[in-house]
């Protein structure tokens, strides 16, 4: 299958809302056909005598001249432009609201919808510029500005919008690589957006944002990606903590050149350390000669005093 047959979906997927029927048109109509009825019927009653049939006969012909009048009025919502033709001429955009055409030569081309409308669409087995095949889904936002060209220049503007943004899709697909889509998917909306805008202007619409919703890749090319996403990470990781090191060092070399300035501090150093050990409960302990002999000659525990203590008792 050909990756440029556009007939083999519908171009459209998302389906157009469903709208209630509006009755008010036809009881407006219903109501003047009944005044016109009233009114006709009082002024030419119904005949008592063969020789009245004649004016039976002219109200008749006024009500069904009203008939024809009502049956004229038109109406359109607040959104709805009626492109009006006259003898199959265009004459005029009518709406919103109650508007009147002439019986017999005018009659509605097309009703056109001018709000913001979203139109999703996909692309099926696209190549990117790295040669990786993939399914892109995309919506559309537009919106139609000036109804006498949508409807008068395109044959149907709403397949036009959506080819045109197929098109250029498969444009930005084909000219970029795949990580280009992971990672900066705003630049190929722009890119759409543009492309598609140029040409729709001439028309009568607006594009005003392409979204890219989803984009399917083969699931070989998958797990590679993940691998190469998992080896990402385990190398940032590795680096924060190299990072983390040099900051250790660098305030380990800082505090050492310190202690090696200030002995006070370096003795005050290990006896917190040694205090830390004796609160974490610790039968033995290991302590450099140095420290242990000073320790001992200073007195700091008390170990002199209670080895005396213990002599004492012993005699």
């Amino acid at each position: 299958m050909s990756l440029f047959n556009f007939n083999a979906q519908p171009l459209v997927k998302n389906k157009p809302p469903k709208t209630r029927p509006d009755f008010s048109l036809f009881l407006l109509r219903l109501i003047l056909l009944a005044i016109a009825a009233a009114v006709i019927f009082t002024v030419y009653p119904m005949p008592e005598r063969p020789e009245d049939l004649a004016e039976m006969k002219t109200g008749i012909a006024i009500f069904l001249a009203v008939l024809i009048l009502v049956s004229c009025i038109r109406k359109a919502d607040e959104w709805e432009r009626a492109i009006v033709l006259r003898f199959g001429k265009f004459r005029k955009v009518k709406g919103p609201g109650l508007f009147f055409l002439l019986p017999i030569a005018d009659r509605i081309g097309q009703i056109v919808d001018i709000r913001i409308r979203v139109s999703d669409f996909s692309t099926q087995k696209t190549l990117t510029g790295d040669s990786v095949t993939v399914d892109v889904d995309a919506i559309c936002f537009w919106l139609v500005w000036d109804p006498q060209k949508a409807v008068l220049e395109v044959e149907n503007y709403v397949d036009a919008v959506v080819l045109s943004s197929k098109t250029a899709l498969r444009n930005a697909i084909s000219s970029h690589v795949l990580s280009t889509f992971l990672e900066r998917s705003d630049i190929i909306e722009r890119q759409i957006q543009e492309e598609v805008d140029k040409k729709t202007t001439e028309w009568g619409i607006t594009v005003l944002h392409i979204e890219i919703t989803d984009i399917q890749i083969p699931e070989a090319l998958q797990d590679s990606l993940s691998r190469v996403a998992q080896a990402e990470r385990e190398k940032k990781g590795r680096i924060l903590l190299a990072e983390a090191e040099i900051e250790i060092a660098r305030k380990l070399e800082e505090a050492a050149g310190i202690y090696s300035r200030n002995e006070p501090a370096m003795k005050l150093k290990i006896l917190s350390i040694l205090n830390e050990g004796l609160k974490a409960g610790n039968s033995m302990m290991l302590v450099p000669n140095s420290v242990a002999e000073e320790l001992k000659t200073k007195d700091i525990f008390g170990l002199t005093a209670l080895n005396e203590l213990k002599k004492e008792e012993k005699k």
